[in-house]
């Protein structure tokens, strides 16, 4: 008795359940990769070629992967992309405000990748794509990265951990998506340069003193102040780079609004000046409101402002990504200028 092929055999099987009025579920592709993103599963049955990137993590890493070619369109960069990224930032479309879902899909994107995790939220509503669920009916596949996972699809950041936040999430992210995209040797240089730029600055302050930093967001009215938590990816940044968050104890979100007399209290020995939120935006740029700060009398008397370490900052600069190696050099020659050049 002939042997009938498998292949030929289903085949004969989906024709008949075609006869008689009944539909067949397409079962896997047998080259269909799935890797689980903030609890939910995202399936490629090759590597993405169309690809979105929302925020300055997200569209970095795309161009750390060597991802840019796929490139269909960016949004919302918080400044200027680093110098290695120029170049090929400039060659794509890019929005200064999250275009609307129908303009998302008018791209025909075939993944979007996220960098934050307030654009997948319930379809229709105002700045936002639609859940992750009703883009990947669609065949969009979705990426939040995830230091920022909310507590639901779509939800907001109020319930991270600050525990569990650090390097090893991105490192996560860049092997899942080189997984993913297929560029699985890339991601592993890129972590591998990570780890050894963040390691060494360790070394280099190991033992030192550790002085307290704030990072402080400008332009606020009302007497108040903005400063990054417990949660903000900051905390980990100056914790490599052989220092304290001042506000580390503040742990209800990862931006916390606090009174001039807590700032004042805690008396940090640095603070930075985060600058936010324009796609041509540079440090030098920030220097205004480092000045501002210098030359406010409330501020007189602390140790930053009197030693002269109130500095300009980015706000790209302690989101979570590629910049991580990077920022935590930046941090480390501000508070231990004698031990990393």
């Amino acid at each position: 008795m002939a042997v009938v092929p498998k292949a030929v055999l289903a085949a004969v099987l989906l024709s008949l359940v075609a006869a008689c009025g009944g539909t067949a579920e397409a079962g896997p592709s047998p080259t269909a990769t799935t890797v689980k993103n903030c609890g939910l599963d995202v399936t490629v049955d090759g590597p993405p070629e169309r690809v979105f990137a929302a925020y300055q993590p997200a569209i970095e890493l795309v161009h750390a992967l060597g991802l840019s070619d796929r490139l269909v369109g960016t949004a919302f960069l918080d400044s200027e992309v680093l110098p290695e990224y120029a170049a090929a930032q400039r060659d794509h479309k890019y929005y200064k405000n999250m275009p609307s879902r129908e303009e998302l899909l008018s791209l025909n994107p075939d993944f979007v990748l996220s960098g934050f995790n307030d654009i997948f939220s319930a379809a229709g509503s105002d700045g936002s794509f639609g859940s992750r669920k009703s883009l990947s009916d669609l065949g969009v596949q979705t990426w939040i990265f995830s230091p920022l996972c909310p507590s639901a699809d779509g939800k907001g950041d109020e319930a991270i951990d600050p525990s569990t936040v650090s390097m090893d999430n991105v490192y996560a992210d860049l092997r899942d998506l080189g997984t993913l995209f297929g560029v699985r040797d890339k991601a592993e240089q890129v972590i591998a340069d990570q780890q050894r730029r963040i390691a060494a600055v360790e070394a280099k302050v190991k033992g030192a003193d550790r002085p307290t930093v704030a990072i402080v967001r400008p332009g606020l009215e009302g007497g108040g102040m903005t400063v990054s938590g417990g949660p903000d990816f900051g905390t980990v940044l100056i914790r490599q780079a052989g220092g304290v968050n001042a506000f580390a104890g503040l742990t209800s979100k990862r931006n916390v609004k606090i009174s001039v007399e807590e700032f004042l209290k805690a008396d940090p020995d640095y603070i930075l000046i985060s600058a936010c939120c324009d796609a041509t935006l540079t440090e030098a740029q920030a220097q205004s409101d480092v000045a501002k700060l210098l030359r406010n009398p409330a501020f007189a008397n602390l140790t930053a402002v009197k030693n002269k370490h109130v500095v300009p900052w980015l706000f790209a600069h302690h989101s979570a990504g590629v910049r991580g190696a990077g920022s935590t050099e930046l941090i480390a020659k501000i508070i231990h200028p004698d031990l990393v050049k």
